[in-house]
Parts: structure tokens; C-alpha cells; sequence
């Protein structure tokens, strides 16, 4: 059996273990929605208790905002401050230690309702924040280094397979009869404690980067020896070599800043190109498809639409897996490309829908397959593929600082929809999708003529396609970039 391409009980471990993280941003992104009403029959009573009289509705909608909004401004902050733990710590430890701010954020929002203060939950929200941007950066990098080229993208795709996990466990778990009712809210916002100490129990067992151990620390043996379990066999020569031809370039290269990602032109197209596949992500119109869906059910009527929207999270998680197997037959450029092209399309479906749903009835079961197309296109292509393809654009001493980049460039895009789609949807109305198209085409004509193929290649074969093209790489034509060290193709 390939050796490069086998699955191993020590490689189960490391990504699972690391994948809880990504569970964990996930659940807490999604979690915040259901429970809104009785959270804010919370904050009234507590005001009530305080004042002496109820709140108003702009004081509510106010603390409403931010306590939604507070979690992507914590997500910012700890998305940058990557580059801060991985190189001190390693990526391993980093995350384990990350697990403190998720115990703290717990207690902070799972005491708040008998405290009786909104603040704990607000500064809970901002906590668990750093740590899911902490997790987009750790636990892709993480992945991406344990793996084996032959499996990167495969492996790559758990990272966003556990952030739909954890958006539908906690759209679940949101029900009434479960935890989304008036006793039982602080459980379900408390319940991250759970996944972080899973994560505390596994990850210990689970072994450090062997690229960190080689090219960060220079321990070449424990390197060898985490590689031999990892792998499964006592010949890991071939990972070795690689790892050492990418030491050797780092050598070369002095240490990499963020500012030095955009100076030089080495780097400045892969950065580039981080950037705007984080943007597709966010802006594809994706947190406007859940927005809209529960209303789109209704109007159809649908008696539980909040089933349908559960409904909308096990297509998002099915597609995530239907992706996890395809992404190294297909390669990553194609299914972005595919995915691109599928929301567009969706999106110009689902304008015309909603445009004629007073006129035609009908229109909303055209609506409701246009938002079930929408949501699986995004799982083929822009939800998982800018996570992973970060890790594989850039070589050990840029990566991060790419990966601060990437994932603040996400978690701003992500506060930008977040704050501003209710206002553009009440001006847009139907039409608010077709911006989404104009912005989703932009991004399909960017990865056409941008961003290579990286299946199948080692780290240093797709930075040095970079390097090869360095300041110049904009004179080449797509297929020439395409096709870059294709001489070198595994």
C-alpha cells in the first residue's frame, strides 16, 4: 500500500483531536441565533431589576447587536495573533492552551442568567471570539503539516466539516424542547466547556508538527520519530527530504512579516490570492442564505420552518462531506470554481423567486431548492477550500503571517455581513441576492485567472511556482500559471 496516502490510527487522532476546535467555532457561530427571543426576555428582566423600568427597544436591539457582533471583533483580534503561539509554543500546545479562553468563556456565559448581567455574557461572546480566531489559524496549519500530501485536501476539508458539525449541533440543540428555552439558554451557551475538555483529554496524546520539530526547533530525530507514527512506516525519508529542501529555502529566505507579505513580489500573489479566497468565502452571500431562509420556509408554508432550517444545516453538512472525498480527484481550483459558479446561478434563481413569490405562490418551492442548491455549492467549493489552501500556498517561515492575513481578512468580511446585511436587505429587498452574483462572478473570473492548482504538489513545488514567476508572474497566461512546476507534479 502507498504509504503517502494511508490512514493512520496516530493521524485519526491529531485531526480529530485538532478538528473540536473547528467544532467550536462552528457551534458558536451559530448558536446565538435560536435563543435570541428568551436572551432578550433576559436582558429586559435584568434591566428591569436594575432600573426599575423595562428597556427600551433601541437599548435592546443595541446589546442584541453587540452581543452577535462582539464574537467577530474577538474572532479579528485572535486571528491575528496566530503568528504569536505557533512559533513559541508549537501548533500543537498552542491549541491545547487556547482550550483556557473556551473554559472561561463558558463559565462567564453559563453563570450570567444567575449573576444576573448581560456584561458576563457580552465579554463571554468576546472571549470564545479570540478563541475561534485563534482555531481558523491553529487548526488548518495544524492539519495541513500532520498530513500527507497525497491526503492534505481530504484531511484539509475536516476543518470546515467540523465548523457545519458544529453550526448544526447547535441548531439543534437551539430547539425549544431542548436547550433554546427559557431555563436551559445558559446550558446551551455553556456547553462549549464540553468539546474544549474533549480536546484536552485527546490532543495531549496527539503529536506536535514534525515540519515545527524539523524546520522550527531543528530536532531532525523527534521529527523522525513523530513522522514513523504518523505515517505508519520506518521509511518516512521521502517527508524527511522535502522537509529539509523546505528548511534549506527558509534559510534562504530572511524572517517574514506581514508587511513583507505585501512588499516583496514574491510573496505578493499567493498573499493576494489568500485574501480574496477568504473574501469569496464571506461575501458568496452564504450568512444571508440562513438569514433569509427561516422567512423564505414560512412564506411557503412550511408550519415548523425552523425544521427546514435544520433541514438547510444537514445539506451544508452533507455537502462537506460529499467534498471531503472529491477534493483530491478534482483538485481544488476546479470545485472553488464549480462552487462559484453553482451559488451564482442559485442566487440568480432565488432573486427571480422572491421577486415573484406575491404573484406566484409556486415560486417559493423554487426558492427553497435555489437556497438548498446555494448552501450545497458553497460546501463544494468556497466553505472548506480557502481554509486549507492557505497552508499550501505558502512554505514554513511566511505561513503565520499568511495565516494572520487570511483569517483576519475573513473575520472582517464576516462582521461586515453581519453588521451590515440587515440594513442593505431592508433597501434591496428581493434584489439584495443579485449583489451577491456581481460579487460571486467577480470571484469565479479571479480564481480562473489567479489561483493555481495545488493538488498533488508539495509546500516548496507551490511556493516555488511562485518564485519562479516572482514580480513577473502577471505577464504569464492562466494555463502557464495553471501549470506552474507541473515538471514536478506527484
Amino acid at each position: 500500500m502507498d504509504t503517502g496516502s494511508k490512514m493512520t490510527a496516530r493521524l485519526m487522532l491529531a485531526v480529530g483531536g485538532a478538528v473540536l476546535g473547528s467544532l467550536q467555532f462552528g457551534y458558536n457561530t451559530g448558536v446565538i441565533n435560536a435563543p435570541q427571543k428568551v436572551i432578550e426576555d433576559f436582558y429586559n428582566r435584568t434591566w428591569l431589576y436594575r432600573y426599575d423600568e423595562p428597556i427600551s427597544p433601541a437599548t435592546l436591539t443595541t446589546l442584541w447587536s453587540l452581543s452577535v457582533a462582539i464574537f467577530s471583533v474577538g474572532g479579528m483580534i485572535g486571528s491575528f495573533s496566530v503568528g504569536l503561539f505557533v512559533n513559541r509554543f508549537g501548533r500543537r500546545n498552542s491549541m491545547l492552551m487556547s482550550n483556557i479562553l473556551a473554559f472561561l468563556s463558558a463559565i462567564l456565559m453559563g453563570f450570567s442568567k444567575m449573576a444576573l448581567s448581560f456584561e458576563m455574557l457580552i465579554l463571554g461572546r468576546f472571549i470564545i471570539g479570540l478563541y475561534s480566531g485563534l482555531t481558523t489559524g491553529f487548526v488548518p496549519m495544524y492539519v495541513g503539516e500532520v498530513s500527507p500530501t497525497a491526503l492534505r485536501g481530504a484531511l484539509g476539508t475536516f476543518h470546515q466539516l467540523g465548523i457545519v458539525l458544529g453550526i448544526l449541533i447547535a441548531q439543534v440543540f437551539g430547539l425549544d424542547l431542548i436547550m433554546g428555552n427559557d431555563s436551559l439558554w445558559p446550558l446551551l451557551l455553556g456547553f462549549i466547556f464540553v468539546p474544549a475538555l474533549l480536546q484536552c483529554i485527546i490532543l495531549p496524546f496527539a503529536p506536535e508538527s514534525p515540519r515545527f520539530l524539523l524546520i522550527n526547533r531543528n530536532e531532525e530525530n523527534k521529527a523522525k520519530s513523530v513522522l514513523k507514527k504518523l505515517r505508519g512506516t520506518t521509511d518516512v525519508s521521502s517527508d524527511l527530504q522535502e522537509m529539509k529542501e523546505e528548511s534549506r529555502q527558509m534559510m534562504r529566505e530572511k524572517k517574514v512579516t506581514i508587511m513583507e507579505l505585501f512588499r516583496s513580489p514574491m510573496y505578493r500573489q499567493p498573499i493576494l490570492i489568500a485574501i480574496v479566497l477568504q473574501l469569496s468565502q464571506q461575501l458568496s452571500g452564504i450568512n444571508a442564505v440562513f438569514y433569509y431562509s427561516t422567512s423564505i420556509f414560512e412564506k411557503s408554508g412550511v408550519e415548523q420552518p425552523v425544521y427546514a432550517t435544520i433541514g438547510s444545516g444537514v445539506v451544508n453538512t452533507a455537502f462537506t462531506v460529499v467534498s471531503l472525498f472529491v477534493v483530491e480527484r478534482a483538485g481544488r481550483r476546479t470545485l472553488h470554481l464549480i462552487g462559484l459558479a453553482g451559488m451564482a446561478g442559485c442566487a440568480v434563481l432565488m432573486t427571480i423567486a422572491l421577486t415573484l413569490l406575491d404573484q406566484m405562490p409556486w415560486m417559493s418551492y423554487l426558492s427553497i431548492v435555489a437556497i438548498f442548491g446555494f448552501v450545497a455549492f458553497f460546501e463544494i467549493g468556497p466553505g472548506p477550500i480557502p481554509w486549507f489552501i492557505v497552508a499550501e500556498l505558502f512554505s514554513q517561515g511566511p505561513r503565520p503571517a499568511a495565516f494572520a492575513v487570511a483569517g483576519l481578512s475573513n473575520w472582517t468580511s464576516n462582521f461586515i455581513v453581519g453588521m451590515g446585511f440587515q440594513y442593505i436587505a431592508q433597501l434591496c429587498g428581493s434584489y439584495v441576492f443579485i449583489i451577491f452574483t456581481v460579487l460571486l462572478v467577480l470571484f469565479f473570473i479571479f480564481t480562473y485567472f489567479k489561483v493555481p492548482e495545488t493538488k498533488g504538489r508539495t509546500f516548496d513545488e507551490i511556493a516555488s511556482g511562485f518564485r519562479q514567476g516572482g514580480a513577473s508572474q502577471s505577464d504569464k497566461t492562466p494555463d502557464e500559471f495553471h501549470s506552474l512546476g507541473a515538471d514536478s507534479q506527484v
